[in-house]
């Protein structure tokens, strides 16, 4: 066999490989897996909570548990400690993680911005004036190490403060944050959508930085920030490419809608406790976070270099290594997706 002919033979069963229609005749290497998430309830997951709703996981043929942590950090812990297959998590723990010798690849995206919000006390810092008067405060993160931690380090290096020069507390993203803003056991908080927006209208929080908005985003870190969308171990991709390809296939479907979707239809499709209490809060918050969602899952080819240059502002040790920021994501399930699930 000559050697343009073998190319040829090879050329044509990667096609037939890459085709939604034979993936899924091939079936799912493992159709019951585990997702791992922190603070699925929040604004930042909502294309994950619409594909769990709306059943298109099933729709692909998954069986799929999804178990929530406090924060995107444990989330993480459970994708390393093999308790879960996939997460659904932040971006950046995709090149923090190569760092540190993981070879994670983000998949499919969820958020284009990472819709963080930092917010001081007003009640602990009625003369607050600029960040400098963050030095030796406490301020509230989902989770010690997540993105929410990551945001506030990335805000606070640009002031010329140390991650050491303030404390970091731990209060989730839910009723937990609410309470420790609104009883002053924090100074600042750094939290997403619905819990900013319940906290702002109530007026127990003062916005200093917005990343809901995606042109501030950039400004702030200097290009394209990749926020929510599904990772996994490099081993589970290339042994489970099927399986991989449905998960996309269902956030795809998932961005979507949302895209399409009005207040009224988010209301009828996320869950009740969900909503913190109340609806117009929600709604509020959808409206503010909708423009920072990613309409197509796809991910930008310069967000690992954003990504990396915030992390390596905050971290020396990132900022020595030597990574290759490509092997942290692929947009090829996507583009999959996108030639079977047209918009």
């Amino acid at each position: 066999m000559n050697t343009q002919r073998r190319q040829i033979l090879v050329a044509g069963s990667a096609a037939l490989l890459a085709a939604p229609s034979f993936v899924r005749a091939q079936g799912l290497e493992k159709p019951k897996a585990t997702l791992a998430v922190g603070g699925k309830n929040l604004l930042y997951y909502l294309p994950l909570t619409i594909a769990e709703q709306l059943g298109y996981f099933k729709a692909e043929g998954l069986d799929l548990t999804i178990v929530d942590f406090a924060g995107g950090a444990q989330a993480l812990r459970a994708l390393i400690g093999g308790s879960a297959d996939v997460t659904s998590g932040a971006f950046e723990h995709t090149v923090n993680m190569q760092a540190k010798g993981q070879q994670l690849r983000a998949f499919v995206l969820q958020g284009r911005a990472p819709q963080i919000v930092l917010g001081i006390n007003p009640k602990t810092m009625p003369n607050y004036k600029s960040p400098a008067d963050l030095r030796g405060k406490k301020i509230g993160v989902t989770a010690p190490g997540s993105s929410t931690n990551i945001m506030v380090n990335f805000f606070l290096a640009k002031a010329g403060i140390k991650p050491g020069e303030v404390s970091f507390i731990g209060v989730g993203a839910s009723q937990g944050a609410v309470a420790a803003m609104r009883s002053g056991e924090i100074d600042a908080l750094s939290n997403l959508d619905p819990v900013i927006t319940l906290l702002q209208r109530s007026g127990d929080l003062k916005i200093i930085s917005d990343t809901r908005v995606v042109a501030e985003a950039d400004k702030i870190f200097g290009g394209p920030m990749p926020a929510g969308c599904l990772y996994a171990q490099q081993s589970f991709i290339d042994k489970n490419p099927h399986t991989v390809q449905a998960l996309t296939n269902a956030m795809v479907r998932a961005d979507q809608w949302i895209q399409k979707a009005g207040p009224a239809d988010i209301i009828k499709v996320v869950p009740e406790a969900y909503l913190l209490g109340d609806r117009a809060v929600y709604i509020e918050a959808f409206l503010a976070a909708k423009g920072a969602l990613s309409p197509n899952g796809m991910i930008p080819d310069k967000g690992p270099e954003t990504a990396f240059h915030a992390l390596a502002s905050i971290d020396p040790k990132i900022a020595a290594a030597k990574l290759d920021l490509p092997a942290v994501y692929t947009n090829e399930f996507v583009k999959r997706a996108l030639a079977k699930y047209k918009a």
